[in-house]
C-alpha cells in the first residue's frame, strides 16, 4: 500500500509513535461496518501530513496485535511478555476492597506471597495504600513504614521475586526501587514527578489511564507514552483504567474494545479482578465475584491483554493457558 508516496508508513518500524505520529481517527468506510477509513496525521520534517487509507476491520487489528514481543528488564532479568503473564496482587492494608487480600501480619505476608508464586503468577503486585473509591488515603510516611516491613519480609524469602509496587507516590516508589530493588513501578495516578522518578531509576513502568472511552484513553496513552519516551523511560505497560473515572456502562465498552489499544504496540495490563463492574451487574458482592472476574479476564486475553493482574492467581493462570491452546 501507498499513500502520499509512503510506502506502508503504519507498519513499519515500532507503531505510531517512532513514525512520529500524532493522533489518528478510524471510522466505517461509507458505512460499511468491516473496512475501516483510517486518517492519521504525522509529524516529519517539521511538517504535520495527514494521510488516509482504508482496509478491512480484521487487517487492522490483525497488523497491531499480531506477534506483539515485548521484555521488561527487571533489574537485569527478563520478563518475556509474548506470552500473558499473571501478576498476583498483596494488599498490605487494613482497608482495601477484598477483605481476603488483606495481609499485615508477617506470616500472613509471606504465606500469600508463596502462593502468588506457587499458583503460576510472574510477578507479585504489593500495594500500602488502599486506592479504593471513597477509601481513604493513608499519609506517605505510613504507606512506606507498611511497604518497608512487608518487602523485608518478601526479600527475605523470596529474594528472586518479581516485585512491583502499588503506589502514586514518588518518594515511596524511590525508596522501594533503592532500598528494596522494586522491579515494576504500577501508577494509578501518572504525575509529572512520577514519570521523571521512575526514567531516572530505569524502572519499568505501569501507567493507568482514568479516562473514559477508548478515543480519550488512546489520545491519554499517546501523550503520557510521548513524555515517558522524552525523558528515556525504556518499559512501559498501559493500564485502561477498569473502574477508575469510568461508569460501569463505560467500563463493558472499554473492555469490549479493547483490542483497539494494542494500536500503542505496548502490552496492555488489565485489573477487572472482583471490582464493581462484576459485582454490581451481577448483583453480588466482591467475596462471590470470581467465576465473574476469570470470565472478564477471558476476554481481556482473547482481546490481547498481555498482564492479567488478580487476587485469584491459579484460575487466572488457568485462563491463560486455555486461552493459549484456543489460539494455536
Amino acid at each position: 500500500m501507498k499513500i502520499n508516496g509512503w510506502a506502508e508508513p503504519l507498519y513499519k518500524g515500532n507503531g505510531f509513535l517512532s513514525s512520529q505520529c500524532l493522533c489518528f481517527i478510524a471510522v466505517p468506510y461509507q458505512g460499511a461496518q468491516n473496512v475501516f477509513s483510517l486518517i492519521y496525521i504525522i509529524f516529519s520534517r517539521s511538517r504535520i501530513q495527514i494521510h488516509l487509507c482504508s482496509f478491512a476491520k480484521s487487517k487492522f487489528y490483525a497488523i497491531f496485535a499480531s506477534d506483539m514481543e515485548y521484555t521488561l528488564n527487571c533489574n537485569g532479568r527478563l520478563l518475556n511478555l509474548s506470552e500473558p503473564q499473571v501478576m498476583g496482587i498483596i494488599n498490605l492494608t487494613p482497608d482495601s476492597f477484598f477483605a481476603a487480600s488483606r495481609k499485615q501480619a508477617d506470616d500472613e505476608i509471606v504465606s500469600r506471597c508463596h502462593q502468588i508464586l506457587l499458583e503460576g503468577a510472574s510477578i507479585i503486585d504489593a500495594g500500602a495504600c488502599s486506592t479504593r473509591p471513597g477509601g481513604e488515603l493513608v499519609s506517605e510516611e505510613e504507606e512506606m513504614k507498611r511497604l518497608r516491613n512487608g518487602l523485608s519480609l518478601i526479600r527475605k524469602e523470596l529474594p528472586n521475586a518479581i516485585l512491583s509496587i502499588d503506589t502514586f507516590r514518588p518518594d515511596v516508589a524511590r525508596m522501594c526501587i533503592e532500598e528494596f530493588g522494586a522491579d515494576i513501578i504500577n501508577d494509578v495516578e501518572g504525575s509529572e514527578e512520577m514519570f521523571q522518578t521512575v526514567a531516572r531509576l530505569g524502572t519499568p513502568y505501569i501507567y493507568m489511564s482514568r479516562k473514559a472511552t477508548v478515543h480519550d484513553v488512546l489520545i491519554d496513552f499517546a501523550q503520557t507514552v510521548q513524555r515517558l519516551c522524552d525523558l528515556g523511560q525504556k518499559d512501559i505497560v498501559l493500564d485502561p483504567g477498569f473502574g477508575f473515572g469510568k461508569t460501569l456502562n463505560q467500563n463493558f465498552m472499554l473492555l469490549g474494545e479493547l483490542e483497539k489499544l494494542l494500536v500503542m504496540e505496548l502490552p496492555l495490563l488489565v485489573g477487572v479482578s472482583r471490582k464493581r463492574m462484576v459485582w454490581q451487574t451481577l448483583a453480588i458482592t466482591p467475596d462471590d465475584s470470581l467465576n465473574g472476574t476469570t470470565t472478564l479476564n477471558t476476554v481481556a486475553l482473547l482481546k490481547g491483554a498481555s498482564i492479567l493482574r488478580v487476587h485469584d492467581v491459579k484460575e487466572a493462570v488457568e485462563a491463560v493457558k486455555l486461552t493459549l491452546n484456543l489460539q494455536t
